[in-house]
This record gives structure tokens, sequence and C-alpha cells, in this order.
């Protein structure tokens, strides 16, 4: 299903009778500086919705709050309405760049301290872009909201005189390599610029994609950023939405305070483009370095907010959307696709509908059209049924109940549906709508926008030239005619705020709010399994997970039958003895709810997601799934087919050869946490149907299992409803133990070959002593690497994307769970950069045990501190707590202890854990990238050099002759002037 840019955190139940009404402000609803209270929406029995007050600033600034007191944070969002849509030919990728210069430091708020000011008061921040808005905000603990403001108050009026050449070449070099990373580098990273530049005209500002053109890029300038910033960035064009534990009446005063004194910018009008036209179908290609090819069929449809964006919502699930859509049973039922989906998009100015399938190799693009074609005439023929609809309706649903969960999710849906359409409240249009849909409304969109249309057809092909296009491209992009906009920025001046009191003392926090960590209950089956669970009642949803011990480490055992463990847990996820795949997520569409199941390093998870009112219907299906698996011949064919070419698809990604390479060298041939979850070529190709029936009779057990729940239901509602569980029997099962890895005697660099990669990928680290640890070595090391690599405003971070421009972002961190595992430092890099970046790697972790200073320490307790606030909100959240009190036999008051390490941490503990745990004279360093481009300069880092082909054997090797000292300045010369799938790798987030 289509996730509705506004739809998706939809906030009210479709059953509920009635809608909140605004309740208009009263008639003196000014306050003395001049903020008029517009409307009051508040919460009516039985309904689910965001209450909220908005009010207009003087100088147009647009104002929300909505108080709730369910945990104690807040979360401020600033939405400016533009985005790439309001830039030109030549000037692409501005709003997004401008989004990266946001924060960079204004008059009053120091060189990238935006991030380490937020993170320091325990909060989290960010900033996106997209066509038609940009949004920016913190979540932080509630006594931090003045800090919030402040920050956001003096970006909006403080800016322009803090921007500087040097930051405005740093972060053009970071989006630059941002673009590689998630674009240039990605199978089918550019499909959708092709799908944007032959959709729309020559000129339309969606005919280019928010991250923009490299050559654009390198033509900027300061001076058009800064322009920029004074058409788009008035408040009189921005909303700002305050949510969370707050007092309304304190939330207006400061806004006036900090907002207030900002000018108004210039008027800026809605934008409305006609739909392109097609007079025939478009066809054009590229070839890309991926193993499966790629077939998109595009249709224009219409803006966001149009009457018939649902019924084409509805239309997508229909036709693309899980096991009972039609392009699933003729594309992947019967093993011609990997993958084959429908979905719609819509945006400000206009949609697309587009049909995306990627056949299995040897399978043309030409029959993967017609394909398509035929199933498009299929539907014409079979209509819409009740059912389709009845499906479509309760998933939208449960997506808009489960919006409520996080504040975050609720104050961006209400600064979105201002943006756009100037109501707070138009979720009431939308559950409206969804009520009323028909099927005759479905088909209707299909007989006015598909039907007989043309579309853009585009096929992304290997670069082995082994598949062709689905036909020669027939499309020339038309220049003739276009006349760039005027968007008004002649003349425009930078004008201050004046202000009353000091804006560069930054404000006071309020006492730290008092995190409550969640009552339990718990209970231990005569079987063994383990029950712990919550009662949250905010929103009427329930959240569960079963953990089952052993998942991949089990293969340990089984010699030859690496990859089991995931193919048995996908297995579980088709169909049981009482359902088909088709029936079971039929059936589970219908209540809106989620039951899925799979298999990761150390365990199996069935994740559990349902709608209070249909828990125990989604329990009965949960029970068929877990304990009456089909094991269908069919299913499992497939399946294993999908899963080797997932296998074989992992050369096509630089990111996960360099994780599957170094885990390889961390963990040794004899580690089975050395081979990828998914398994090898060879030993999935031996896996027979009663291999899984086998490993599933044998090690899915209770006695190695526990279930957390957390939701709308009490221990006594639950407890007969998990009755099945208690008949689950128990099994003798044993979870093998760790293995030893392999140690490296010395630092040494392993490049692997990834001949046309846009960046490189490297990897830092070795295998620890050290399991995961609530309060003991495990945390002291997490507490010493977090101002190494686990914070935005880390000195690797800060080295490597915001000082050097090498990189989008660079991390570090120590992976364990039960058994030992990593410490790793990585990030992708631009190319030419390759052995600068290891360079800056080596140096940062060499000098790093030399010790802190005294403010980064006082950072490190600040930041750790604070951020309980934010850890325990959602249903998610409260559930990985829980799993992590029974994973580890922890007591929840390892929370207070953690806190108290904190509070007593020296500088010189964090000096000692980091001289012990990061030995950087031992090291495996993993490079993969291009050779032309990366190999370059490697010898000369002092280190052994081996190089590696894709399998993870020697092909050659290097020594240096002499070292270079790691901490040498990086020669600039090197410094530029400016999911065909999800694959599961090893790399885990760090713990604390």
């Amino acid at each position: 299903m289509k996730l509705r840019l506004l739809s998706i955190l939809s906030l009210a139940l479709l059953t509920t009778p009635g809608f909140a009404q605004p309740k208009p402000a009263p008639k003196k609803a000014a306050t003395p500086s001049g903020t008029k209270l517009v409307e009051k929406v508040t919460k009516q029995p039985g309904q689910l919705l965001i209450p909220y007050e908005k009010y207009v600033l003087p100088n147009g600034l647009t104002l929300i709050i909505s108080e709730d007191h369910s945990d104690p944070l807040v979360h401020v969002d600033v939405t400016y309405h533009v985005g790439s849509a309001r830039e030109q030919i030549g000037k692409s990728g501005f709003a997004h760049f401008f989004e990266h210069m946001m924060f960079q430091g204004s008059d009053h708020v120091g060189d990238q301290q935006h991030f380490k000011l937020v993170t320091a008061a325990g909060g989290s921040l960010n900033g996106t872009t997209n066509q038609d808005r940009t949004n920016y905000f913190e979540t932080l603990p509630s006594n931090q909201l003045e800090t919030g403001l402040w920050l956001e108050a003096d970006r909006m009026g403080f800016l322009l005189d803090a921007v500087s050449q040097k930051k405005f070449e740093i972060q053009r070099a970071t989006v630059k390599n941002e673009r590689g990373q998630n674009y240039d580098n990605r199978p089918y990273g550019l499909a959708q610029e092709y799908i944007a530049k032959t959709l729309y005209p020559y000129g339309h500002p969606y005919s280019w994609l928010t991250i923009g053109y490299l050559e654009d890029l390198d033509r900027s300038d300061v001076n058009d950023l800064k322009n920029f910033f004074l058409r788009w960035y008035g408040p009189n064009n921005a909303t700002l939405t305050v949510g969370g534990d707050v007092q309304p009446a304190r939330v207006v005063k400061l806004v006036e305070k900090y907002f207030g004194p900002i000018k108004r910018g210039p008027a800026v009008a809605k934008a409305k483009l006609p739909a392109p036209v097609l007079s025939t179908d478009r066809y054009v290609s590229y070839q890309d370095n991926v193993r499966f090819p790629m077939l998109q069929v595009v249709f224009p449809t219409v803006p966001h907010g149009h009457p018939d964006e649902l019924p084409l919502d509805a239309l997508a699930d229909i036709m693309g959307n899980g096991r009972n859509s039609l392009l699933y049973k003729n594309l992947v039922k019967n093993q011609l696709a990997v993958q084959a989906q429908s979905y719609q998009q819509n945006s400000e100015l206009g949609g697309q509908f587009a049909f995306v399938a990627l056949p299995f190799p040897g399978k043309s693009l030409d029959s993967l059209e017609t394909i398509v074609r035929n199933t498009m005439t299929e539907f014409e023929r079979r209509g819409v049924t009740d059912e389709d609809l009845q499906r479509f309706k309760a998933q939208l649903e449960a997506q808009r109940v489960n919006g409520l969960a996080s504040v975050q999710g609720k104050v961006s849906q209400l600064a979105s549906y201002q943006t756009f359409f100037g109501n707070p409240n138009y979720l009431t249009v939308e559950t409206k709508e969804l009520k009323a849909l028909t099927k005759a409304d479905v088909q209707r969109a299909y007989d006015k926008y598909l039907r007989g249309k043309h579309a853009v057809i585009l096929s992304v092909v290997p670069k082995t030239g082994s598949v062709a296009a689905a036909k020669p491209d027939n499309y020339t992009i038309d220049k003739a005619g276009y006349k760039a906009p005027d968007y008004g920025y002649e003349g425009l001046k930078y004008v201050k705020a004046l202000d009353t009191f000091d804006r560069g003392k930054q404000p006071a926090a309020g006492a730290n709010p008092v995190v409550k960590v969640p009552v339990l209950y718990q209970e231990t089956l005569a079987n063994g399994l383990k029950i712990v669970g919550t009662q949250n009642t905010e929103i009427p949803a329930v959240t569960m997970r079963l953990t089952i011990r052993g998942g991949h480490r089990l293969e340990q055992a089984l010699p030859g039958k690496a990859g089991i463990a995931e193919l048995t847990a996908n297995l579980l996820n088709e169909g049981s003895e009482k359902y088909t795949s088709e029936q079971m997520a039929a059936a589970l569409d219908k209540l809106g709810s989620r039951v899925s199941v799979s298999g990761d390093d150390n365990e199996t998870t069935v994740y559990v997601q349902s709608l209070t009112a249909q828990l125990p219907a989604t329990l009965a299906l949960l029970e068929q799934r877990l304990l009456h698996p089909r094991f269908d011949p069919q299913d499992f064919a497939r399946l294993k087919k999908q899963q080797l070419e997932k296998i074989s698809n992992f050369t096509t990604q630089p990111a996960v050869i360099a994780d599957l390479t170094y885990n390889k060298l961390l963990y040794g041939p004899n580690n089975i946490a050395g081979t990828a979850v998914a398994g090898t070529t060879a030993s999935v190709s031996s896996l027979t149907l009663d291999d899984v029936k086998n490993f599933y009779n044998q090690y899915y057990a209770p006695n190695v299992s526990y279930l957390v729940v957390v939701g709308d239901v009490d221990q006594k509602t639950l407890a007969p409803q998990l009755g099945f569980l208690r008949d689950w029997a128990r099994k003798d099962v044993t979870v093998p133990g760790d293995v030893a890895g392999g140690q490296p005697d010395k630092t040494t660099v392993y490049f692997v070959n990834k001949p046309g990669a846009a960046q490189s990928e490297i990897r830092v680290g070795y295998l620890t002593d050290l399991p995961y640890d609530a309060t003991g070595p495990y945390y002291r090391a997490y507490l010493a690497n977090y101002l190494l690599g686990g914070a935005f405003n880390s000195r690797l971070n800060l080295n490597l994307r915001e000082n050097k421009g090498y990189t989008y972002g660079a991390r570090s961190g120590f992976n364990s769970s039960r058994y030992v595992g990593p410490f790793t430092a990585q990030a992708g890099v631009r190319a030419n950069a390759t052995a600068a970046s290891v360079k800056e790697f080596m140096s940062e972790i060499t000098n790093y045990p030399n010790g802190i200073s005294d403010e980064e320490l006082a950072f490190l307790q600040s930041s750790v501190g604070q951020s309980d606030a934010l850890r325990y909100e959602t249903g998610q959240q409260k559930a990985g707590f829980l799993a992590r009190l029974v994973e580890y036999n922890l007591e929840p008051s390892y929370v207070q202890q953690q806190s108290d390490i904190l509070k007593a941490l020296k500088k010189e503990d964090v000096q000692a854990a980091a001289r012990k745990y990061l030995p950087a004279d031992k090291m495996y360093i993993v490079v993969v990238g291009d050779r032309d481009k990366a190999f370059p300069r490697l010898s000369e880092l002092g280190y052994p050099v081996v190089e590696l082909d894709l399998e993870g054997n020697r092909v050659a090797a290097a020594t240096a002759a002499s070292p270079i000292p790691v901490a040498a300045p990086v020669d600039e010369k090197t410094k530029s002037k400016t999911d065909g799938g999800k694959i599961k790798t090893k790399t885990k987030k760090g713990k604390s």
C-alpha cells in the first residue's frame, strides 16, 4: 500500500461517529503582541484525533500547538513551503543544499553547534527536503523546549551573515557525497531521475529530483544560496508546529519572543501547473550495475489532495500490493519476477501511477511489459471486488491509528496538513473520503487515468549487456519554448530583527523531566515461554514481539546448511495448515494487522501489530502462522529461488560487499557469523523442504523463546487469548556458543575492486572480547565511543563530513549481543578521497586514547543522560526495552544504574576504555571501491595492502615500504573543488 505523504499518519478511526469541529476563535483572540488565535480543535468522546490550537503572528508565521502529556518530551517542527519545485533549469538542488546550510550556524549559534546543542540536551534532530516543502525538526526532553525554539528562530532570522564560502564548499561536497551514496552508487538509484525527466516537460520543476544535478551544484555560488533564503524562508511562508508535554500559553509567549521580531518575507503564491500530456508511449533506458533488470510503466495522474487520489491509491493496492494483487499472481507467484508491485505517488503539482517489476535473469523486458499490459486488461475484465475494498480500507485505517504512536508523527501530520491545505484538521476530510470510497470510484479512476492512456516505460538494464530494453528509446527532450520563471530574486534585502533581549544567551533548561519506565507484568509458562508486558492505552493498538533464540547462529551446528534459518522464517510467512499464502494475507489485510517472521543473526523474530479490537482474530492467525505452517512445496521452490538470487545480487552493492568481506575477516572460516544470514549459493542450493521442516521442528521451541507485549490490553484480558502458546511443546534445544574469530597481528588494508563504484566503502575495526552488558565493560566502551563516532558531533563525523567533505556521514560503535561483537568505524566516501579518508579514520582512532576535554565529557554526560525521555515513547520502543530486559536478564533498575555510572564518569575513565578497546595497531581495514580511483595511495599509508576478490579470496598483496604517520595533514590536492531489494547484512546497531 502506498504510504501517502499526509495520510499515513492520519489519526481518526473509520468507525468513530462524527468528527471534531474547530471551535471559532473568541472575538478578542489577539495577544498583546498581536498574535491571533484562529481556531481550537478539541478531542470529543470516542474520537481519535490530534487536538490543537492554531495561531497566526503579525509577521505571518502560522503556529500550531498540540498539547500531549503522555510522554515527557516535545517535538518542534518548522516547515517552509518551498522545495525543489521552486527551482529552475540550471539551478537544481538548491532547496536541498540550503537544508544542509541551515545546520551550519547562525549569528548566535556557533558553527556546527545546532546538532551539538540538541544532542547535548538529550534530543534528536534532522531536516528533510522534497519537491514541495522543507522541514526542520527536533525531539527534545520537555524541559528543553525553549532551546529548540531559540535555535529554530535564530536560523530563520539570523542566518546569512554566518554563511561563509568555506561552509558553502564543505556542504556542497557533502551533498555530492549524498548523491553518490544514495543515487549514483546505489542499484536503480537513477531510475526516478530518468522517469522524472521523461514524464514531465522540459523546465517543469518535477523534471529533476530534489537532490539536483552535480553540474548545477558546481555552478552555484554563495549569493545564489542567499537569494534562495531571502525569497522563500520568511515566516509568512512557514508553519511552526509544537507538540508534546507543553502548556500552550507558554509556547505562544516563547514563540512571540523568539519569532515575533523576525520580519515578514516576500509573498509566496501557490503554484499550479497542468498535468503532463503524453501523445504516445515514451520508451527510455539506461545501463546500471545491477543483476536484475527493471521495468517501470508510469502514468501521469493527479496532484495531492485531488478527489481521485484515494481511488488511485486503492487501485494501486489492488493491482500490485501483497499476495492477493494481480501483479503478484501474474509475476511473482509463478516465478517470472523477483519483485512486482504498483504504487501511486502524489505531490503538490502532480502525481504518477507506476508498475514496477524485476524479472529473474533470463526473462526479457519486452515480455515483462506484455504481462503488465495483460494484467491491466485482466483488471478491466475482473473489476473491483468487495473484498478488495475491505482490505484496502482496513489497512489504511490501521496505518492511521498507528500514526498516533509518537509525538513526532502527530506534529508532522499537523504541519503537512497546514502547509498544503491550510487546515491542520484535514484528516476529517480524508476520513470521510475513505468511508465514502466505492468500487465504482476505483473503476472510474482506472478508466480515467490508465485505460488506453500513454505511459513512460523505463528499462534499467545490466551493464553486461545481457538484457535488452523493452523497446528502443524513442523520446528526446524538447527544450523549445522553455522560459525560466521569474521568482522575484531581484532587489531582495536582508533585514535582521530588532530585539529587546539578548538573543545571544542560550535559554536555561528547566528541571529534567521524570522519565517513567513502563510498569511491567511477567509470567513464565510451564513450557518455559517467558511473557513480559506493559499496558499503554494511548492508542487502541497492540505491538507484540516473539523472539526465538538461535537464528543464523544455529547453523554453526549444521555444516553446509547456511541460510536455512532465513529460508525457514520466510516460509512461515506464507501459508498455514488452514490457509493458503493468499488466504492468510487476505485475512490479515482485512483486519489491518501484521504477523511477520524474520530470521536474523542470533534469533528468529515474530512481529505482531494489531488494532485492539482485532487482537483476538490476529492472534488466531498468529497461532496458524507459528504453530501450523503449511510448508507448501511450490512456496518453498519460489522462496529458495528468490534467496539464491538475493545472494547473487550481493555483488552489485559495494556496501554489502564491504560488510561481508569485513565479517569474513572478523570471524574467520569456522564461525557461522562470518557467513551472510542468507547463506551462500552452494549452501542454499543444497537445502530441501525436509531440511526446513526439520529445522522448524527441532529449533522452534517455547523454552528458548520470550514474548513481549505492549499496548492497549491488560494481562487479565490477554492471558486467555494466548492459550495456544501454553500448548507449544518444549524441545531440547542447544544454541551454539561463541567460536573464536581471527585477530590481526597488525593493522592491514584489504581492498576489493568494484569497477564503476561511485564511492568507496570503508570498514575499520576488530572483533572485541566484549559481549553485551548494561552496566559493565561493554556499557563503558559504548560511552567511550560516543565522542569518537557515536553522535553527529563525534570526532569522526565532524572530521570526515563537516571539515573535509569526504563523506555523507561517518560513525563508529561497539556492536555485541549475548555474543562478542566487533568495534567498527565506517563510511561511504568520495572515491578520490579513499586513502585520505582511511588516513583520517586511523588518525582519529589512534589519537582518541590520548584523552578528551572537559567540554567533551560534559557533552557526553548531558547528551546520554537526558536522552531517556525519548527512549520509551512508541510501542516498538517499549517492546525493544522489554525484550532487552528478558534477553539479558536485567531488572528495570538498570536504567538508573547506567545513570549513576554516567554521572560519576571521569575523563580518565573514557581514556582508559579507549586505550583498552581501541587497538589501532591491530585492526582490519576493508576498502571496497573502483580500483582506478580508490586504490592509488593506499600503499602509502604504512599498512600492508592485500587485494581480495568478491568471495574474499586473496588475489594480490603489497606492503608499504615506509609508513606515513597517520596524523599527518591530508594532501588537499586529493580534495575535489567541490533497495533493488532489502539486503540483510551482519552490521548491528550499538546498544546502550
